[in-house]
């Protein structure tokens, strides 16, 4: 009968949606969008666009669902939106913030918030970023949930910040990015506005697995095994951060790289000299700053691994563009051997060379199912990494970095600041690196798991690398 509701469509997960199916609960893949608002927020006008969103992009308003029987995870695509955002008053905010300054980083530091001039702003992300609804499906209390959250803190009478929180394998950093870009556009027109022609027209897309151009991921079974064996062996051999805490329950935290836009430009020019790009030289500065930061012989060398994030859309069958949402990224996993005094430079060839090697023989593609096997794997059994540490990397880094020139729109919506970052304290790297250059300078957020590392230990290990990238930045002047 027409007048009976609609059900909702289902579409079962692919394999990389199923490893981050796996990975939120346990603490990895809780996406994050926090925008600081300088202008009273119109809160029906978000609620609107929110909603455009969700019918623009029906993955946004899909809940997973668990099938006891099959032991399998699905998309349920309700016919309507349905988000509503949270809203917290100044009391309310006060109270969260007021509970979020307890120290935990260091006990040696009596008032760790403090010591770092960490703003209310920032507590609100990292507060967010640990809020976790999706729970493991065998828990008796488990249900279909959603995939997409909104909340609205008032920090002041004049700041205000608007969160949106996203399971990943329905929201990677290129769809975040879309995300927010069409956000902002419908929220400047009060909400309204016509489905972007960019939607993903009424369909949730497919997942990366089915889109892999014809004989791209193929691998010969006795190949594949060996990778696997290798994989497996490096994560044994590959060196880690030093660990401050490996019984304690586990949070995301976040610190800041920022460079000057001079010093962007520069470093920018010398990538483009040597024909590397930017995440190249970030994982080699992070990679030289942990091998520093441990103080070891100068003859003692230590081998590393670094994750390189690439976004699949463009190489795809059919192409995908950045405002087709879902995950549509892969993973190459390199490792390098670092010794004393390297050079910044030569380092970031070696990491670019690698990466590029890998990715010219389809490893993004070939090792995909390999690396999403192995991730579930660790999951299941923390003692297959080192100190049960989950830690599978030392550094991942993007492909690309997000490039942001829209200060007008900004400006005209009271938009301060925003940033957009995904938990790490499951399964993966101790560094996550989300790099943004916004109207010309670097702006890293840079995620961690603590108490695993601490708060001042990160700090210091970033405050190294930034100067790491800016002395490589003048010595590049110098010899100009």
């Amino acid at each position: 009968m027409s007048g009976e509701p609609q059900a909702p469509e289902e579409r079962p997960v692919g394999g990389t949606e199923y490893s981050w199916c796996k990975a939120v609960p346990t603490g990895t893949g809780t996406t994050v969008l926090a925008l600081l608002l300088s202008k009273p927020p119109e809160i029906s006008s978000i609620q609107t666009a929110l909603h455009n969103l969700q019918n623009s992009h029906p993955i946004l308003r899909s809940k997973l669902h668990f099938n006891t029987t099959t032991r399998t995870f699905s998309y349920l695509i309700p016919p309507t939106p349905h988000l509503q955002i949270q809203p917290f008053d100044l009391s309310s905010t006060a109270r969260i913030l007021q509970s979020l300054h307890t120290p935990n980083d260091n006990d040696d530091d009596d008032d760790d918030h403090h010591h770092y001039s960490i703003t209310p702003f920032h507590l609100i992300l990292e507060h967010e970023i640990n809020q976790n609804t999706w729970r493991d499906p065998d828990q008796p209390s488990y249900a279909d949930e959603d995939v997409f959250f909104a909340s609205l803190y008032t920090l002041s009478e004049a700041q205000w910040a608007l969160t949106l929180r996203l399971h990943t394998s329905a929201c990677d950093r290129t769809a975040a990015v879309s995300l927010l870009k069409e956000l902002l556009t419908l929220v400047v027109n009060g909400g309204e506005g016509e489905e972007t022609e960019f939607g993903d027209k009424g369909e949730v897309n497919l997942g990366i697995e089915e889109l892999i151009p014809a004989g791209k991921a193929n691998k010969p079974f006795w190949a594949r095994g060996v990778d696997m064996l290798g994989y497996s062996l490096n994560s044994l051999r590959t060196a880690t951060l030093d660990f401050r805490d490996v019984e304690s329950p586990r949070n995301t935290q976040v610190v800041t790289l920022q460079m000057s836009s001079d010093d962007t430009q520069k470093l920018l020019a010398g990538c483009k000299s040597r024909e590397i790009k930017l995440c190249a030289v970030l994982a080699a500065a992070g990679l030289i700053a942990a091998y520093t930061s441990k103080h070891l012989p100068d003859h003692q060398r230590e081998k590393y691994a670094v994750v390189t994030l690439t976004d699949c859309r463009s190489i795809l069958d059919p192409a995908l563009c950045s405002h087709h949402l879902g995950f549509y990224h892969s993973a190459i996993t390199n490792t390098h051997d670092i010794y004393a005094e390297e050079n910044l430079w030569e380092l970031a060839k070696r990491c670019y060379m690698s990466f590029t090697n890998a990715k010219n023989s389809n490893k993004h593609f070939t090792d995909m199912s390999d690396l999403n096997f192995l991730m579930v794997k660790a999951i299941e059994n923390p003692g297959l990494t080192p100190s049960s540490s989950l830690r599978t990397a030392v550094i991942s880094v993007f492909e690309d970095p997000v490039i942001d020139d829209s200060d007008g729109i900004h400006q005209q919506l009271g938009l301060e600041d925003y940033v957009g970052c995904a938990s790490v304290h499951g399964v993966g790297p101790s560094i996550g690196i989300f790099d943004t250059i916004r109207n010309g300078g670097l702006r890293c957020a840079c995620v961690y798991p603590s108490p695993l590392h601490s708060r001042e230990q990160m700090q210091e290990l970033i405050d190294h690398m930034r100067r790491i990238l800016v002395d490589a930045c003048n010595q590049l002047e110098s010899e100009s």
